[in-house]
C-alpha cells in the first residue's frame, strides 16, 4: 500500500522540480526526502526519477504518480476540513475559489454574512478562472468554486455539482454613444478570457461577421480603460460593471445574452454543514 507521507514527498518534488526545495517545504532533511523517494520506487516497482545534469526530473511513471498523489492529498485535506465542519460550525476552514468580478461583488457580502453567523469558520480565497477553479475543486484543493458559463460552454467534469446563483446580463461597452453588435463589424474589439472570447466570437458570428480583435485582457479595469480611451469596444457582464465602472463609457445591455453564475461543489450530496452554510450565504448575496 502506498504511504501518504511518500505521496506528499513526490507531489512536492513534482511541484518544485527539486529535492532541496521539496525538503524545505516539508521541513524534512534532504536525505530524508531522498530516502522516501527510494522507498516509493521500491514499493511501486517503477523508476520514478532520473538524473538531469545536477538535478533530477520525473519519469513518465513519476509524473503519473505525482499527478495522482496531488489528487489523493487534496481529497485527504478536504476530508480533514469536512470532519472539522461536522464537529460543528464553531470551527473549521473553508477554501473558496472564484473569478474576479464575483470576488468584487458577491464574495465580500457572503463571507461577511457567514462570519457574522459562524465566527469560528475560517475562509480562504483564490482568484482564478473557472477552468482552473474546477480543477482545484476536482483535486480537493478547494471546497467551493464560483464559476460562470455560457450556453455553449462545454459541460463540467464528472462529479461537479452546480448550484445556480444568478444569470448575469452581458453589456456592450462603447465610448460616447450606445452601440449595437450589428453596427460594430468594422470595430476593433477587446477580448477577455478564453471562455469570454469564445462567447464574443459566437455573438459576432450570429450578427454576421468575425470580430477584429486588437487587444486581449482579462482585467475588467484594463478593458474599460481601453474603451474609455477610444481604442476599441468590448462586452462585459453585469457583475464586472458592478465591481468597477469607468467614467466615459456607455454600457448597452445585449438582449438575451446571459452569463450563468454557479457555486460548484464536488462529490455526492449532502454537502458538509460548513459548505452548506457558505452556499446559503452566496445564494443570499446573489439576491441583493
Amino acid at each position: 500500500m502506498l504511504d501518504v507521507t511518500r505521496l506528499r514527498v513526490i507531489d512536492a518534488v513534482a511541484r518544485h522540480g527539486s529535492v532541496t526545495a521539496a525538503a524545505r517545504e516539508l521541513h524534512y532533511s534532504q536525505p530524508s526526502v531522498t530516502h522516501h523517494l527510494a522507498r516509493l520506487e521500491a514499493e511501486t516497482g517503477a523508476r520514478l526519477l532520473q538524473r538531469a545534469g545536477r538535478g533530477i526530473r520525473l519519469t513518465e511513471a513519476g509524473r503519473l504518480l505525482a499527478a495522482r498523489a496531488a489528487e489523493i492529498i487534496g481529497r485527504i485535506d478536504a476530508v480533514d476540513a469536512e470532519l472539522a465542519a461536522y464537529v460543528g460550525l464553531s470551527a473549521g476552514r473553508l477554501r473558496l475559489a472564484a473569478f474576479s468580478s464575483a470576488i468584487g461583488s458577491l464574495v465580500p457580502g457572503a463571507v461577511s454574512a457567514l462570519a457574522g453567523k459562524h465566527p469560528g469558520l475560517e475562509v480562504s480565497l483564490i482568484d482564478t478562472h473557472p477552468p482552473e477553479a474546477l480543477e482545484l475543486l476536482r483535486t480537493g484543493t478547494i471546497d467551493v468554486a464560483i464559476v460562470f458559463r455560457y450556453d455553449e460552454t462545454e459541460p463540467e467534469p464528472t462529479g461537479v455539482r452546480l448550484h445556480h446563483l444568478l444569470d448575469d446580463p452581458l453589456y456592450l461597452l462603447s465610448k460616447d454613444q450606445p452601440a449595437t453588435l450589428a453596427g460594430l463589424h468594422d470595430a476593433t474589439w477587446i477580448a477577455g478570457c478564453d471562455r469570454c472570447r469564445r462567447h464574443l466570437i459566437s455573438l459576432c458570428a450570429a450578427a454576421g461577421y468575425e470580430p477584429r480583435i486588437g487587444y486581449t485582457s482579462d482585467d475588467m479595469v484594463v478593458m474599460q480603460a481601453l474603451v474609455a480611451a477610444g481604442l476599441g469596444v468590448t462586452t462585459l457582464p453585469g457583475l464586472a460593471l458592478r465591481s468597477h465602472h469607468v467614467d466615459g463609457i456607455i454600457a448597452t445591455e445585449l438582449p438575451g445574452s446571459l452569463r450563468h453564475v454557479y457555486a460548484a461543489t464536488y462529490g455526492e450530496p449532502p454537502d458538509p454543514p460548513a459548505i452548506t452554510a457558505l452556499l446559503t450565504a452566496l445564494t443570499e448575496a446573489a439576491m441583493l
